[in-house]
């Protein structure tokens, strides 16, 4: 019974590993909006164990040299590839609020996405229980899939 009851406190106050990607196919401009969330002391972490220089940056506001840290760092832990083409994004802004960073990234050039394959290593080298959560809109097309440490990619077929 105490053993019970110990497991629920300690469960309770567990953190959650969890990130959220969204990719967004916009016709118009042939193009794919990127949006990426995730805990920022977990992401310090990540940065630093992956070589990151976070020293004196200031997360709290997109200035030059944040922004450059940040869209390195997700040019490295996420990876879009369409048609079997690896696309590279460029960071439009980022958000610090509440623990959370919030960005927006534009992957351009994109004609016709029949495959989208999505490679997320977020976090996966620090919590074996890691869970990044992608979504995939192109068109009438919608997906999402639960990405893991074990399972880090997905293709998705464009019907």
């Amino acid at each position: 019974m105490i053993k019970a009851l110990l497991f629920s406190v300690w469960f309770l106050f567990h953190p959650v590993h969890v990130t959220i990607t969204s990719i967004d196919y916009v016709p118009e401009i042939s193009s794919f909006k990127v949006f990426v969330r995730i805990y920022f002391d977990d992401f310090l972490l990540d940065c630093k164990l992956h070589g990151g220089d976070i020293q004196n940056k200031d997360f709290t506001v997109s200035n030059s040299a944040s922004m450059e840290v940040m869209e390195r760092y997700l040019g490295e832990m996420v990876s879009i590839t369409v048609n079997e083409k690896p696309l590279s994004g460029k960071l439009k802004n980022m958000l610090l609020t509440d623990n959370e960073i919030s960005m927006n990234l534009e992957y351009v050039l994109v004609k016709k996405p029949e495959t989208v394959t999505v490679r997320n290593l977020l976090l996966t080298g620090m919590y074996s229980d890691q869970s990044n959560m992608v979504i995939v809109r192109v068109n009438d097309f919608e997906e999402g899939v639960k990405l893991t440490p074990d399972q880090n990619e997905m293709t998705f077929r464009i019907k």
